[in-house]
């Protein structure tokens, strides 16, 4: 219970290294100019909803009523290269694609190869082959190879310092002042107790979804998240939290300040969509989008330095389940954006529907750290030998992906 029980109550109160820092953060100067934001979708992202392949022929009949429209059709899919799409919540990201500020990478997984929430995130975040003890995050290792000393170059908009980011190198943490409550992540946190029984874990999600206890969580969720949105964010506010995306733009601010952090590490929970998944990631993919935008607006000039690469721990089984919703799966989806990104194409070696991971999940290509290892190598410079020896230990065979980000 102790993983269980630090990963709950994590939620409840910042670290020590989380207080309010000063609005300019005066560091000595900053090794690089480059910034670099790792965002963590916790809870597994259903690649194939967020980018359906829907030139596939299998897909419609594996998924069924899990495909969104078809493009051109009202609610519809966004084409992006007539083969794959984006999922309607992702519309808005259509624009940064054809600007080629935004890089899709399909059939992407880590090494992992197991179904738990817990073990497939922190392999996700040592960047370790296998569970094998590590407890020193990757991106904190790499912050080391820059040669960062003070500890306010690395930094987590989070409750706490996540693993990818602990290490030996001094890091800091920060959040905005808010009424106390519940943190924006606790009823995901809740349901990761109920992981090892899907019947339960069904009904406690269902029920967030369709009762008036559920309503009233949701409700005190928000309530301690709630923060006044920009008119200009308009129609985004309604799929994020006023907080959201108030703490997305902060995040970007913090990074634009000549003086400030270059690599940051956001969170955004609720992506294990066991039970009415399609409801839930119209929700959840449109915030997403949101605080991508905000924290393009936070980062002002500095998005044309900044590479923003989005992972989460696995994918979700191809077809649907009994719920509506589809269980812990292999393959999923990676996004990079950024004005640093060469973007505006989606890379995908596709394995095609027909020919699953042990019959059930999409089959992944891509190795995690070669997309990793590719934006650290040509947007933050560091060299292949570090990379392979150091951030990710004895992974040569996942050589680097090129021409992920315009060299400067």
């Amino acid at each position: 219970m102790d993983l269980t029980r630090r990963h709950l109550l994590g939620g409840f109160a910042a670290t020590a290294a989380a207080t309010v820092l000063p609005a300019r953060l005066l560091l000595a100067k900053a090794p690089i100019e480059q910034r670099f934001v790792l965002i963590i979708l916790r809870g597994a992202l259903d690649g194939l909803a967020a980018m359906p392949p829907y030139a596939d022929p299998d897909l419609q009949a594996l998924r069924g009523a899990l495909v969104p429209p078809a493009p051109g059709r009202d609610g519809g899919m966004v084409d992006l290269d007539g083969r794959f799409a984006l999922h309607p919540g992702l519309a808005s990201l259509k624009d940064w694609y054809e600007e080629g500020s935004f890089l899709p990478l399909h059939a992407v997984a880590s090494p992992y190869r197991d179904r738990s929430h817990f073990d497939g995130q922190d392999l996700l975040e040592t960047g370790a082959a296998w569970l094998d003890g590590t407890r020193d995050g990757w991106l904190n290792r790499t912050l080391g190879l820059i040669g960062a000393t003070d500890r306010r170059f690395g930094i987590a908009f989070a409750e706490e310092i996540p693993l990818v980011l602990r290490g030996t190198t001094p890091v800091t943490s920060w959040l905005p002042d808010k009424p106390a409550g519940l943190p924006p992540g606790f009823p995901d946190l809740v349901a990761r107790l109920y992981d090892q029984d899907p019947a339960l874990h069904a009904a406690y999600v269902s029920g967030l979804d369709t009762t008036a206890f559920g309503r009233q969580i949701q409700g005190m969720v928000q309530t301690a998240a709630a923060g006044s949105a920009t008119p200009a964010q308009g129609a985004m506010a309604a799929a994020a939290t006023g907080a959201d995306l108030q703490l997305a733009e902060a995040a970007g601010r913090f990074l634009a300040d000549p003086t400030g952090s270059r690599i940051a590490v956001m969170e955004l929970y609720g992506w294990d969509t066991h039970v009415l998944q399609v409801k839930r990631l119209d929700r959840l993919l449109g915030a997403y989008a949101a605080t991508l935008q905000a924290l393009r607006t936070g980062l002002g000039a500095a998005w044309a330095q900044t590479a923003i690469l989005t992972v989460t721990e696995f994918g979700r089984t191809a077809a649907a389940n009994g719920s509506g919703g589809t269980d812990h799966g292999t393959g999923s989806v990676a996004f990079l954006a950024g004005g640093a990104v060469h973007g505006g194409r989606v890379l995908a070696d596709w394995p095609g529907l027909d020919k699953l991971y042990q019959g059930r999940d999409l089959a992944p290509t891509t190795d995690l750290r070669s997309v990793v290892k590719g934006v650290l190598r040509d947007h933050l410079g560091l060299p292949e030998d570090g990379l392979n020896r150091v951030i990710f230990p004895g992974s040569a065979e996942a050589a680097p992906m090129r021409e992920l980000v315009r060299r400067a």
